[in-house]
């Protein structure tokens, strides 16, 4: 069923790797130029231009933005019982996890004197963004508020598509998140008019103010990646998210069945999701594909699973040894990364770029997801080369604090002048000498 590329015998450069391995073919500026109309005029127009896309895009238009905070309730009085333990596990794992990133302030005494220290300050007020297209996503509230709440970002705010089935509310299942969270502010507004009025803020339909952002996070489809290209600089934003993806490296060891239902759980997403195998094993290969054509005929969404495994995107790469695999995984840097191999663990540890591993048979991609208490925040299209996933991190600014005595600015003085004097910027040591000016010194 997956497309074969066949690299046993040799390896290709990273160059030739990153031109031959399947990905997805998206066009963000092709985007950019789409959503610019709707960005400018929510700019210009605020609520009412937001409303009027939402409209044309969603089929539906809320007869506010801010979804009020007895819906939120409800959304959680109505929640189905065993959804709402699995998403409290969720938050609590999450919570664990993301607690242990927090950063503790640093000085450095650089002299008799003279100190610097790194103060981490978190973002003001943050938009977080849930997707609401094909699926239903309240696991990303979860990964973007717990962060966020960590970090000690003071304000938040859950945007989501409103969905004509609720009255142009989001989702009711979006709704409960945030309130077992504790967010209150939950906007009805998706894709590019959402990170728009996040960026610009406005006037609700009821005169209440929506205060703009300074940050927006969250993955979502390629307009609203658009919209957070073009406003980056307005706002802060995590990353461009392109189509989901995994890839696993796996040899003969591995199960077919567990590599065949990992591909598919992931191709379930999107239709431009991509699902990578790279091999040691042309039999563990021609097993898996066995085991897709009864697992795809057998799931739910079987068109979209479908269109994804056998796009572009998608593919088996076979390769002659592991160190070849990790050399293909590498420069493939995958959003997720399962290692199915033997000694799964001693693999995992030299992979150089993924956005997050998976070690062995009994961690998929769907325990990240939801309740490994990792991010499933991650970087997509190669960018886990040089980005990370979404983290405590993402919401902190490191500021640093220069606090130094006459003393200690007097004993380097000579050297801050010379380096002033090679940069031809006189002035710049005038500033220091101007303080030491009739010294008997």
């Amino acid at each position: 069923m997956l497309n074969r590329t066949d690299l046993r015998g040799r390896v290709p450069t990273p160059v030739e790797l990153r031109a031959t391995l399947p990905r997805a073919e998206v066009d963000v500026d092709a985007a950019v130029h789409q959503v610019r109309p709707v960005v400018e005029a929510v700019r210009d127009r605020g609520v009412e231009a937001a409303l009027e896309y939402t409209e044309r895009f969603d089929k539906v238009r809320p007869s506010a933005v801010r979804v009020p905070a007895a819906e939120l309730d409800r959304a959680l009085a109505e929640l189905d019982p065993a959804v709402r333990a699995a998403v409290e596990e969720s938050i609590d794992r999450a919570r664990r996890v993301h607690a242990d990133q927090r950063r503790a302030d640093v000085t450095t005494r650089v002299a008799d004197g003279g100190t610097v220290t790194e103060r981490w300050v978190p973002v003001a007020r943050v938009g977080l963004y849930a997707p609401g297209g094909l699926a239903v996503y309240p696991s990303s509230v979860v990964m973007n508020v717990v962060p966020a709440q960590a970090a000690g970002v003071g304000s938040l705010v859950v945007c989501s598509p409103p969905q004509a089935e609720f009255g142009g509310r989001p989702h009711p299942t979006i709704l409960a998140a945030a309130a077992l969270l504790g967010v209150d502010e939950v906007w009805a507004v998706g894709g590019a008019q959402a990170v728009a009025l996040l960026a610009y803020g406005g006037t609700d339909t009821d005169g209440s103010p929506l205060e703009p952002v300074d940050m927006v996070t969250g993955p979502g489809n390629i307009y609203l990646t658009a919209a957070k290209r073009m406003l980056r600089g307005v706002i802060g934003i995590d990353s461009e998210a392109g189509p989901t993806e995994i890839a696993i490296l796996a040899d003969d060891t591995a199960d077919p069945a567990h590599v065949a239902a990992d591909l598919v759980s992931q191709a379930e997403h999107d239709t431009l999701a991509a699902s990578v195998l790279v091999t040691t094993s042309e039999a563990l290969a021609d097993a898996v594909d066995a085991e897709l054509q009864r697992r795809v005929a057998a799931t739910k969404h079987t068109e979209r699973v479908e269109q994804a495994l056998r796009g572009t995107q998608s593919g088996t790469v076979l390769v002659s040894s592991v160190d070849d695999g990790l050399a293909v995984v590498d420069a493939y840097a995958a959003e997720h990364l399962e290692i199915q191999t033997a000694d799964a663990r001693a693999v995992a540890a030299r992979v150089r770029n993924a956005g997050a591993v998976f070690v062995g048979p009994y961690a998929p991609v769907s325990l990240g997801d939801y309740c490994a208490g990792s991010n499933h925040v991650l970087p997509t299209g190669g960018f886990a080369r040089h980005s990370s996933g979404l983290s405590v991190q993402s919401f902190l600014r490191g500021i640093h604090v220069i606090d130094y005595s006459a003393e200690a600015l007097r004993e380097v003085a000579d050297k801050v002048v010379a380096l002033a004097n090679a940069e031809d910027l006189p002035a710049h040591g005038e500033a220091v000498t101007a303080r030491f000016e009739g010294d008997a010194r």
